[in-house]
């Protein structure tokens, strides 16, 4: 049950965050079909410029790192725009929900005296931690604009990690319906990291993708599940 807890906030903010992503590259495509003297002159020459230049990116969406928008491009207007600050909000939470989910599971192995109870609880702390840590990074980077490689790489390593995740979950013992769903998200969490590596430290132009992909995994591989599992339809 308390990993549906917190699969529920992951979706909503993988699902937000996609969300968040598009409008960022779409500012950015905007801000770059401008002639560079016009976009300096309007970003300098204006407060409502150089707030709004604080929240565009280009390539470096999810690090949060500057690039000069005009203040008169309307992409800041649109409901797919979200302010950098205002994301992270989301992002930490659900980082402290995945700490504190782990954390009891941390404990509960701890402190379990058979073998088939503690290993479990443990892998299942480890794993959350995983991505606890990965939201509360973005966060950090959203809030403070700070460079987004280190989170490349880490997301790299969340990637690989998620494959053999995935292979044990999927051959698991008396796996369940929701064991079958668990490994199927754990190959798509291993699509979506790898694509947060090639945008973050290799610099690829794959924002918008990456955005739509994590909406679409948000909803199928998280809440979608943690409905299920709340809602008592699924079971491990």
């Amino acid at each position: 049950m308390l990993l549906g807890v917190v699969l529920l906030y992951v979706g909503v903010v993988l699902a937000v965050n996609g969300i968040w992503l598009i409008g960022q590259a779409r500012a950015a495509a905007e801000a770059s079909r401008m002639p560079a003297m016009e976009r300096e002159t309007a970003a300098v020459g204006s407060v409502a410029g150089r707030g709004f230049a604080r929240e565009a990116a280009a390539g470096q969406e999810l690090a949060g790192e500057p690039v000069t928008v005009p203040p008169r491009l309307n992409a800041h207007a649109s409901p797919w725009y979200i302010q950098n600050r205002e994301i992270s909000i989301l992002n930490i939470f659900t980082g402290f929900v995945g700490v504190a989910v782990s954390t009891v599971y941390l404990v509960l192995g701890g402190t379990a005296t058979l073998t088939a109870v503690g290993l479990p609880s443990v892998r299942a702390s480890g794993f959350i931690l995983l991505f606890a840590f990965t939201y509360l990074w973005v966060g950090y980077n959203q809030y403070a604009n700070a460079g987004g490689r280190g989170l490349g790489w880490y997301s790299l390593f969340v990637a690989i990690t998620a494959i053999p995740a995935g292979i044990y979950t999927l051959t698991a013992p008396n796996v369940t319906t929701a064991g079958i769903w668990l490994a199927a998200d754990w190959f798509a969490w291993a699509v979506l990291w790898g694509l947060f590596w090639a945008l973050l430290t290799l610099e690829l132009p794959v924002a918008r993708i990456t955005g739509w992909v994590a909406i679409i995994e948000g909803i199928g591989t998280a809440w979608a599940l943690a409905m299920a599992i709340l809602l008592g339809e699924l079971a491990f």
